[in-house]
């Protein structure tokens, strides 16, 4: 059997223009879904800073109407709320914290009230913190595996 050079060149040449011709349309297919998908991820970051931005916005009013006094308040209970007034939170913690429980809870959560608690040395003694510390270690969980 006779091997024609020629015709085994010619035979590659097609073979390495069709690779040639594959490999162009894969490369042109996954440029065109990665520009798909970039912009996919683009409109929704998009969507998801406008909804980000909306609950900021809702939070800075809900918080806003929570921590306004009323205007029928008395002059001893503003005096009174005047004398708390170390002891209210910022209102951009209390945003924070709505925040927390609202992503936590997955609806729309309503802080109440919070106020902060200020540790003291007759509060903390090391009695205490050592029953508590004896408390939390004899909770004994058996490992799962």
């Amino acid at each position: 059997m006779r091997v024609s050079w020629t015709g085994l060149a010619m035979s590659t040449i097609v073979a390495g223009v069709g690779f040639a011709a594959v490999y162009a349309a894969l490369w042109r297919a996954l440029r065109l879904a990665l520009a798909e998908r970039q912009s996919a991820a683009d409109r929704q970051i998009a969507a998801l800073s406008a909804k980000v931005e909306a609950l900021e916005a809702h939070l800075a009013v809900s918080c806003f109407e929570e921590t306004r006094a009323p205007e029928s308040e008395s002059s001893t209970a503003a005096a009174s709320a005047r004398g708390h007034e170390k002891d209210r939170v910022k209102p951009e913690m209390l945003a924070a914290i709505t925040a927390a429980a609202t992503a936590f809870l997955g609806k729309n959560a309503r802080v109440r009230s919070a106020r902060l608690i200020q540790p003291s040395q007759e509060t903390v003694s090391l009695w205490s913190q050592q029953g508590r510390v004896v408390v939390q270690t004899s909770h004994n969980l058996r490992a799962r595996g």
